[in-house]
């Protein structure tokens, strides 16, 4: 069940809403856990368990660490702890990977390794990184010990964000947690971002993977240059949108039980740079590596060789938490090399250069960066690579792609193009300032949310093609 979903619209949320402001201040809490729990039940069954052993694994810990005086004995319960939440994370998420690296070594028969697949329970990242999160910064007394088991069963399980994010961090929401404040200007701005999001997902995000999934399904040495760039171009708005767009439903829900999440993305495809783009894509993730790991590490501190090496660092674990495959290990690899390379040398160029020119170098390096993650054999992203630049069969495959380029698609791309920069906000603000009142304003907004509810729901009503990327991370 995912927010994109009409059973999701129309039975789970209403009824959750419902429930949560009947039950009072005091019970809101726990009817937020139970209605999370459910959520994650729903989906995975049984390994809705193991997220309540991670709840209580880590509700021990904070209270053994707030308890512990001792520096000694509390690093040794933090290492401890850290393990802990990776073990399970690395047991269940990289296992199947590790045992397909050993099947293919040398003098090492079938029967010696795990020959049953692992399942990989939705969510796992997040809700371990979370945890993670919550025992950190007890440690680092950063906030205080969660004594309320069903408090800290809500930081780790809570719905909106559950799945795919934004990773919200223990001490950005502590305090929301035990004395949040609902109001209607709250809820009503959630239900506008998640409308929003929404729209993002199905008007958008939908339309290109239907198109790249057709595309990238052919062998790529049967690919024209211009059906490989149109089939990379369509996932390049995929992903975004539709990530981008589960983000801001999460947002959007987080509004209406009265929380405030942190932004997740700010139009990451126009930066000048590797660097400012992982300020502005999956930002959550990014302050998590970067407090969590980066600063640890050393950071910038300890001179250029050992930043370098931190960097290099966090993007290879950055690449293995996306996915158990070589692939996301290049990924990461490529995004943390440019990274190395623009402090090395490259920021004084583009420092130098127009706007435009660091504009097109970044999304080079991100699209190109986009076949890695795409496809999971590197052969054939090396393969598909080669089709963009001409290097390929070129059987003529054309006339079943532009088939399939009708105005929704056309429509859909624009909207892709036009939404993934800053124009739309802007044209927006001039249009409320010079040519509507307020109360005006409000009703051609309340208009437009109404119009793209509905078109949203006849997609999802028509269509049962729903694909979410982040589901399987």
């Amino acid at each position: 069940m995912v927010f994109s979903s009409i059973l999701f619209l129309t039975l789970f949320l209403p009824v959750t809403l419902l429930v949560y402001y009947l039950a009072g201040k005091w019970f809101r809490n726990i009817t937020l856990l139970f209605a999370s729990l459910f959520f994650y039940a729903w989906g995975e069954g049984a390994y809705v368990f193991l997220m309540l052993a991670s709840i209580a694994i880590n509700y021990f810990l904070g209270l053994q660490l707030t308890a512990q005086k001792d520096p000694r004995l509390r690093k040794i319960l933090i290492t401890a702890g850290v393990a802990v939440n990776l073990i399970g994370l690395i047991v269940f998420k990289y296992t199947n990977w590790l045992v397909d690296i050993l099947a293919g070594l040398p003098n090492i028969s079938s029967s010696q390794i795990l020959e049953s697949r692992i399942h990989l329970p939705i969510g796992i990242s997040f809700f371990t990184f979370q945890a993670i999160s919550y025992i950190i910064d007890v440690y680092r007394k950063e906030s205080e010990s969660q004594r309320n088991f069903f408090h800290l069963g809500l930081y780790i399980a809570s719905f909106p964000q559950l799945i795919a994010g934004p990773i919200v961090r223990y001490h950005d929401v502590a305090r929301q947690i035990v004395g949040r404040v609902h109001s209607f200007p709250l809820f009503a701005s959630g239900v506008e971002r998640f409308i929003l999001g929404l729209s993002k997902k199905v008007l958008i995000a939908n339309p290109m993977a239907s198109m790249a999934d057709m595309i990238f399904a052919f062998d790529a040495l049967r690919l024209s240059p211009g059906i490989a760039w149109l089939g990379i171009g369509c996932y390049t708005l995929q992903i975004y949108f539709d990530f981008s767009g589960y983000s801001d439903m999460a947002i959007g829900l987080g509004r209406m039980f009265g929380f405030r999440f942190l932004e997740n993305f700010n139009y990451p495809y126009i930066s000048r740079s590797i660097q400012e783009f992982w300020q502005r894509w999956h930002i959550s993730l990014s302050r998590w590596f970067r407090d969590y790991l980066y600063i640890p590490l050393g950071g910038n501190r300890k001179g250029a060789r050992r930043t370098y090496i931190n960097l290099f660092v966090v993007f290879l674990l950055c690449g293995l938490w996306h996915g158990a495959s070589w692939n996301y290990v290049l990924w990461g690899i490529i995004h943390g090399s440019f990274l190395i390379i623009e402090r090395k040398f490259l920021k004084v160029w583009l420092d130098r250069s127009h706007r435009i020119i660091c504009h097109c170098y970044t999304l080079m390096v991100v699209v190109h960066a986009w076949v890695f993650f795409r496809i999971e054999d590197l052969s054939d992203a090396g393969d598909y690579l080669a089709a963009m630049y001409g290097m390929s069969d070129k059987v003529n495959v054309g006339p079943m792609i532009y088939a399939r380029i009708d105005a929704l698609f056309m429509v859909s791309f624009a909207a892709g193009i036009l939404f993934s920069i800053p124009v739309a906000g802007s044209l927006q603000e001039r249009f409320e300032e010079k040519w509507t009142t307020g109360g005006t304003a409000t009703a051609i907004r309340g208009a437009a949310l109404l119009f793209l509810l509905f078109i949203s729901f006849s997609f999802l009503a028509v269509n049962s093609y729903n694909p979410f990327i982040y589901f399987r991370f």
